[in-house]
This record gives structure tokens, sequence and C-alpha cells, in this order.
């Protein structure tokens, strides 16, 4: 029998031991398997790792939001449904800012939704979208997803993303304990000083079937929440990104 050369030398991954190492047949892919003649435990010699693209991963997001059951991505695309699950409990990425940003001024405000059913409370709403904008152009500069609206949360937008000469908000009382890099307007009489704010949240209500104000479809988890807020922002940030 031909001796094992430094490089052919396999190593048993669960007792260490490298001699009596033997090849037995190669799995489906065609990769060599092997098993340990001290400990009969079979594994595969230099096992390969299946990546999916980043291309792949927005297609099987977009189709599982767009109502196709776990195991129907897993069907389309030959993966397993566990797979888009990870995909979307992701940690929210830090949002683009383009160059062309102007820093001048920016708005502050809360949309509220629900989590799984409606609550019963005074108010009803248990979750809330808190999102930052820019007024030219009119982007999305920072956003959070939270079952609170607290001044913790709204801090945290502020310090996660690029300083402004000007924050504009409504009169909600979160907003005072909030430390602005630069000048804060609190607008408790109307909305004119958010008026952006608030026509993005009259798109989100638009191109999120999820938040129509007559719809009966809740999200399940906070997490899901956040997730179909990412697929409609990461598309346009790509390509401002391009532009």
């Amino acid at each position: 029998m031909r001796k094992q050369t430094r490089e052919e030398k396999r190593s048993c991954p669960k007792c260490g031991g490298v001699e009596n190492q033997v090849k037995a047949g190669y799995n489906r892919s065609g990769t060599q398997r092997c098993i340990c003649k001290e400990c009969k435990y079979k594994y595969t010699q230099d096992g390969k790792t299946r990546e999916y693209s980043e291309e792949i991963k927005q297609q099987a997001i977009k189709t599982y939001y767009s109502g196709v059951s776990g195991r129907g991505v897993g069907k389309l695309f030959g993966m397993s449904k566990s797979n888009v699950t990870n995909w979307i409990k992701k940690p929210n990425q830090n949002l683009w800012i383009s160059e062309k940003t102007d820093r001048g001024i920016f708005e502050l405000d809360e949309l509220y939704w629900y989590i799984n059913k409606k609550s019963k409370s005074k108010t009803r709403e248990n979750a809330y979208i808190m999102t930052m904008i820019s007024r030219v152009p009119r982007q999305i500069v920072g956003f959070e997803v939270q079952l609170d609206k607290s001044s913790f949360r709204l801090q945290g937008i502020v310090d996660n993303s690029v300083s402004a000469e000007k924050y504009c908000t409504d009169g909600y009382v979160g907003y005072i304990d909030v430390i602005f890099p630069g000048e804060h307007i609190r607008n408790v009489r109307d909305k004119c000083d958010t008026h952006i704010s608030e026509s993005i949240n009259a798109d989100l209500r638009h191109y999120i079937p999820g938040l129509a104000r007559k719809s009966r479809c809740f999200y399940r988890s906070l997490e899901t929440f956040q997730a179909v807020l990412r697929c409609l922002w990461m598309p346009a940030t790509s390509l401002a990104r391009r532009s």
C-alpha cells in the first residue's frame, strides 16, 4: 500500500487520529468520504461549503414576503426553508448615505403598528417604526423598529447616523430627552416642520401591504417586521449607489 504524503494525510475530526484513515467512497457532490478504523467514525475529507450569492438571498427573501411559504421558496430555489428564516433575522444593516445628501435639516417621526395582534391597551399599538429623513434628497438616513418609542431608541437613531445642522420633530415628549448634535426644532402646533417624514409614513403604508390601515395581517415577530423594512429600503440604497 502506498504511503500517504504530507498533503494526503488525513486526520479524524472525532478522535484526532492520523493513522488507519482509509477512503470510503464519495458523497453526492463527489467529495471523498473517509473512515477512521480506530473509532469507526465516517467523515468527509475537505468538505465543500455551499454559499448562496447575495442576489439569490434577496430574491428568496422577496419571494417569501410576496406570499410564498418558506417551503415553497425552498422548492423554487432548491434550498432549505431554514435558510430564508436565518436570512431575514440578520441584524439591521447601516443605511448608505449619499454624498449629495443635504445635512442641513433632518426630520424624525414615528409610525405605529401591531405585532401578532392588536393590543387591548388604550392606544392599542404595540410596535413602532421610527425614521429619520433628509429633505434633499428625500432619503431615509436612519430607522428603528421596536416595541417602544422611548428616548433611548430615538437617541440610537441620531447617534448611528451622520450629523445635521437642524433636527425637526413633532411634539412627542420623548424628543425632549434626546441629545441632538445640532439645533432641535420641536413643533407642538402642527406638522409643517415634519411634512417630509409624514409623506414617508404614507409611502410605507402604501407599499407595504402589512402596514395598510385596514389590513388584518400582522407580523408574527419583531424580527420579521424589521426584515420587511430592510427589503424595502435596501434596493433603493443599492440603486442610489450606482447613480
